[in-house]
């Protein structure tokens, strides 16, 4: 393919055209002119530092998918344990970098030489050599790395939606790094090393592969990614167990399906990084030509199964359904990351399809069998995977193998394609099924991998990381803060408002923003009415003596103020406490919602004190204190 201009050898650039026509190796003049655009070496080493460029921008995307998983999973979760899942994402990051730069990378591809040219220790089972990267002397291939170092953490951060809100923080950094540092990247060196014994890259001196063919082809890695962290979440979800109320949906609805449609969303964008990039080039015409097909065939996957997976929801719930749509999404992605390189488009469309009926289909049977998999993990990666590998020996064109990997035979007409691709499959089961299987129970077995009953009550925030959380209960809890110089640790809740307590609780909630906490524990115990900060009264009826039971009933507060009538008795120079008709006050035994009031309501609230002051002659000096 060539691309061909016309240029001017006057100095004004405006007379005297003639045409040259620049392909990717040589320079091609047309008519008869002294002018030289380029040499071969100059083209060459521009068409070098495009393809080193598209690799760093599409690995950029892929690392952006970090913050997809973020999302959907703080999503999804319950509330009480968002920050441990976002806790969990960043952590996948950095313990994936050191563990693969260290030995992940040097397993994966050693020497990343081929048998012919000589791959030293590297062998079809697993690569050797170059450890932490100390072969990179002449800094070329550097960007290898951080691509290959963003697939890895895709890999390892799908598992932490198989057990969440119930695995020990502990026992999830062990298992990020046996996946970053052993699994994964011996999954890799058999698929993408030039050595690895699956591998369509491999020959030997005499041009020989140890499958027939071509390999077993997974383009971008539907079965060395997304097989690989599905089936270590489905060992996981196994090991670890259900969570206490998994047969209670209503308990166990996620904190906010806005960040789930967010994280689908940056998902989709990241996976045209994932699947575009994996051509590692585009400074040619072939190359970037393939790229364009590749994010074709990706969005129209992705939106089939959509499609699919909207139908599915209203046939079985009745109703359309958000989370339906969002893994079906993911399916369709999942599908379509190995073949992606080597179908048409209407084939895509297909994938997406069955992608979707099988997460559907799947994730039904995994609840069936008591299996807990919060994030459906197991259903969108790793079933989703077995099908996307399993389509590229279905689907696939002798003339798109041809133009990805070179090969030109009979591998799909025979049916060698398919047996390939079916060997890839169980091998990647196989493998991963039995290393997460001897970490996950020797963990469950030491009693190291799950947290106690207690603390899943309480979340993970609580337990793992010391962060107040305010739920139904109001319970809030720390475990350590600092006042002042001096460092303590104090435990407490809504329902203790001992004196030893109260000033610790006050300004711990103030300090949180919960301005409409009770802060008068005296009044539990006595004839008065207490009072909420605020201006606000709670009804006799609504507390329970505290030397009874020491706590505090909760109450629901009404909200709207706008139209509450001026009140008597204000707080302010004749220090008389401020207090709202009983008609206004909505008093129940239902949790108490800790909210600050919104900022229209304090203004309107200060409006109508001002304006009874000014009545009565008088300031509001301590009430605007109050309120503000």
């Amino acid at each position: 393919m060539s691309t061909c201009f016309f240029v001017s050898k006057s100095s004004t650039g405006t007379s005297d055209f003639v045409e040259l026509c620049i392909s990717s190796s040589s320079i091609t003049r047309t008519t008869n002119t002294d002018i030289l655009l380029a040499s071969e070496e100059s083209v060459g080493s521009l068409q070098d530092a495009t393809d080193v460029m598209w690799i760093l921008v599409t690995a950029i995307f892929v690392f952006w998918m970090q913050a997809g998983f973020a999302m959907l999973e703080a999503g999804t979760v319950r509330p009480k344990n968002t920050n441990n899942i976002l806790f969990k994402n960043i952590m996948d990051a950095a313990i994936g970098c050191i563990a693969f730069w260290l030995l992940g990378y040097s397993l994966a591809f050693g020497n990343n030489r081929t048998v012919a040219d000589g791959s030293g220790r590297d062998n079809g089972f697993i690569g050797a050599g170059n450890w932490a990267l100390q072969n990179f002397n002449d800094d070329t291939q550097y960007h290898l790395f951080f691509f290959q170092w963003t697939f890895a953490s895709a890999a390892t951060t799908i598992v932490s939606g198989s057990v969440a809100e119930r695995c020990r923080l502990e026992a999830y950094f062990i298992y990020s790094l046996f996946i970053s540092i052993f699994v994964y990247p011996v999954v890799v060196h058999w698929f993408w090393s030039p050595t690895g014994w699956l591998s369509p890259f491999y020959t030997d001196d005499g041009g020989r592969r140890y499958l027939s063919k071509n390999g077993v082809i997974d383009f971008a890695g539907s079965g060395v990614v997304h097989m690989v962290g599905g089936f270590s979440g489905l060992i996981g979800s196994i090991a670890i167990g259900p969570r206490r109320d998994f047969h209670d949906k209503n308990k166990l609805k996620g904190a906010n399906e806005l960040l789930c449609s967010l994280g689908v969303g940056i998902l989709w964008m990241g996976w045209y990084g994932f699947n575009a990039g994996s051509t590692l080039a585009a400074g040619s015409g072939m190359a970037i030509n393939l790229a364009s097909k590749i994010v074709t065939v990706t969005t129209i996957s992705a939106a089939s199964a959509i499609m699919v997976g909207c139908l599915i929801a209203k046939s079985i719930h009745g109703c359309y359904k958000l989370p339906a749509i969002l893994n079906s999404a993911i399916a369709g992605l999942v599908a379509i990351t190995a073949p992606c390189a080597v179908v048409e488009p209407w084939a895509a469309m297909i994938i997406g399809i069955v992608g979707s009926l099988i997460y559907a289909l799947s994730s039904e049977i995994i609840k069936n069998l008591n299996i807990d998999d919060p994030l459906d993990a197991f259903p969108v990666h790793g079933c989703a995977g077995v099908w996307g590998l399993l389509s590229v020996g279905i689907f696939a064109t002798r003339s798109n193998i041809s133009r990805a990997y070179g090969f030109d035979n009979d591998a799909m007409t025979s049916g060698n394609q398919f047996v390939n691709q079916l060997l890839g499959a169980v091998v990647i089961i196989a493998w991963t099924v039995t290393n997460m299987s001897a970490l996950f129970f020797t963990l469950k077995f030491i009693g190291f991998l799950r947290i106690t009953a207690e603390q899943e009550e309480k979340g993970l925030d609580v337990a793992e990381h010391g962060v107040p959380w305010i739920h139904r209960n109001a319970r809030v809890e720390r475990g350590s803060r600092t006042e002042g110089k001096s460092k303590t640790t104090k435990k407490y809740t809504s329902h203790d408002f001992s004196k030893a307590h109260r000033k610790t609780y006050k300004s711990e909630t103030s300090r949180l923003g919960l301005h409409r906490s009770i802060t008068s524990p005296k009044a539990a115990s006595s004839h008065q009415t207490p009072r909420v900060s605020g201006g606000r009264n709670i009804e006799r009826s609504d507390v329970t003596n505290s030397k009874q039971s020491n706590s505090v009933r909760e109450i629901s507060l009404p909200m709207r103020q706008t139209s509450d009538p001026p009140v008597e008795n204000i707080e302010g120079t004749s220090g008389k406490r401020a207090s709202i008709p009983q008609d206004r006050i909505r008093s129940s035994s239902v949790s108490a919602r800790f909210d600050q009031p919104k900022k229209s309501q304090r203004n309107s609230q200060l409006r109508n004190f001002r304006e009874a002051e000014r009545k009565k002659g008088t300031g509001a000096t301590s009430f605007e204190k109050m309120v503000s």
